[in-house]
């Protein structure tokens, strides 16, 4: 049976937030918050924090969480992973962004579960349906699915275009991500892709390549990322 290891990458040097992986959220560092969130996941055999920076391995301490040490040169937290799973032996790594201090498991393991049923993807995803005030904001991301669970576009515009009235969902994204570890060693030696570089959206790389990504979706919950300090407030009241 495959193994998952699941890798949160952290950085403090964050432009619009430094230092927000460890920001108190009801006293509690979010990167703590995170980390505890995915050990609860059952399909999640390993989890690691990869970071570049003393600060974050040293609070990293404090709750137990093992470090992998990364390069500060990595352009993406997609390119930290791949650093981090190489000296792992695990068959699937799985990215859990380190500002998702509302995360649940049972969203990761959806996640996991849909990787380890498709021999055919490349890799998975999550989603859930879309609150109306989010289909014009750029930060959350939309997707299309076809008929059997696999994506056909990410994009930070409102897609697909309603013409008319419809009953059909609209899908947002989850930055969460599940990689056969082999793929992911692979695909951050790729070059960028042209709709990768509109969007600014890596998952696209993978579609451009012609890989399937296989998507969950997920009810009863949603995606509430830390981005800005003031985003802190919002989880806080959520908790």
């Amino acid at each position: 049976m495959s193994r998952a290891a699941a890798i949160i990458p952290a950085r403090y040097a964050s432009t619009r937030f430094p230092g927000k992986p460890l920001a108190p959220i009801g006293g509690v560092p979010m990167l703590q918050r995170v980390f505890e969130r995915t050990q609860a996941a059952e399909g999640v055999a390993d989890v690691y924090v990869a970071t570049d920076d003393e600060r974050i391995a040293s609070a990293c301490a404090a709750f137990d969480a093992p470090v992998l040490m990364t390069s500060p040169d990595h352009p993406t937290g997609t390119d930290r992973l791949a650093e981090a799973a190489a000296g792992l032996d695990h068959d699937l790594i799985v990215n859990v962004q380190g500002d998702e201090p509302l995360i649940e498991p049972f969203v990761i393991q959806a996640a996991v579960d849909a990787l380890m049923g498709d021999a055919d993807a490349a890799m998975s995803t999550v989603v859930h349906p879309l609150e109306g005030d989010a289909r014009d904001d750029p930060n959350r991301v939309k997707v299309v699915l076809d008929r059997n669970g696999y994506a056909l576009y990410f994009s930070r515009s409102p897609i697909p275009y309603h013409r008319g009235e419809t009953k059909e969902p609209t899908w947002q994204h989850v930055g969460l991500y599940v990689y056969r570890r082999d793929f992911l060693l692979t695909f951050v030696r790729q070059p960028r892709t042209p709709a990768e570089q509109a969007e600014e959206l890596e998952q696209l790389r993978v579609l451009e390549m012609g890989h399937r990504i296989r998507v969950a979706v997920v009810e009863g919950w949603k995606s509430v990322p830390v981005d800005v300090p003031e985003d802190v407030a919002t989880v806080e009241a959520l908790l």
